[in-house]
C-alpha cells in the first residue's frame, strides 16, 4: 500500500500530474453522459465544468514549470478553485434533495456563463440549459453533483495535505 502511496503522491509534481489525468478522465466521462448518454448539463454542472478545466490547466502548470515550489505554489491556486467547485457541486447537491416547489437555475445565470469567451471557443462543451435539480444519472447511489462534490473535495485534501506536508518539512 504504502508503495502504491508513493506512487501518486511522492512528489507534488507528480501529485499535479495524477491530478489533471484524474480531472481529464472526469471531464471525459461528463461528455460521454452528454454526447453518449443524451443527458443535458445544467447551469450548475457548467459551471463545476469550469471549474474543473481551471484546476486542470493549473495542475498542469505546475507540473510542467517544475519544481516543488511551484508545484505548492499551483497547489495554493488550485485549493480556491477546487473549494468554488465543491461549493457549487454542494448547492447543487442541495437542491436535488429538496427540491424547491419553484426553483430554476436562471436562465440569467446561464446566460452569464455565455459571455465568457471559454464558451465561444469551446461551445459544445458548455452547451447546455438541464435543470440543476433533475436527477438524470445515479452511481452507487450518488448523482453527479454529488460525485463531482467528492471530486472536488478530494482535490481540497491533496492540497491541503501537501501543505501539511511542506509546513512540517520546515
Amino acid at each position: 500500500m504504502t508503495s502504491l502511496i508513493n506512487l501518486f503522491f511522492s512528489t507534488p509534481r507528480r501529485t499535479l500530474l495524477w491530478m489533471a489525468a484524474v480531472i481529464l478522465g472526469m471531464l471525459s466521462f461528463g461528455m460521454y453522459l452528454q454526447y453518449g448518454l443524451g443527458l443535458t448539463p445544467c447551469p450548475m454542472c457548467i459551471v463545476q465544468r469550469y471549474a474543473y478545466i481551471v484546476v486542470l490547466i493549473l495542475a498542469l502548470l505546475g507540473a510542467v514549470a517544475g519544481g516543488c515550489r511551484t508545484a505548492l505554489a499551483a497547489m495554493g491556486l488550485i485549493l480556491p478553485v477546487a473549494l468554488f467547485g465543491a461549493f457549487t457541486a454542494a448547492r447543487q447537491s442541495w437542491l436535488q434533495w429538496y427540491p424547491p416547489e419553484f426553483y430554476s437555475c436562471g436562465r440569467d445565470f446561464y446566460g452569464m456563463i455565455e459571455q465568457l469567451p471559454l464558451s465561444q471557443a469551446l461551445p459544445r462543451i458548455f452547451a447546455g440549459s438541464g435543470d440543476c435539480t433533475a436527477i438524470d444519472w445515479t452511481f452507487l447511489g450518488g448523482t453527479i453533483a454529488n460525485w463531482s462534490f467528492v471530486g472536488f473535495a478530494a482535490i481540497v485534501l491533496v492540497c491541503l495535505g501537501w501543505f501539511r506536508t511542506a509546513l512540517r518539512r520546515r
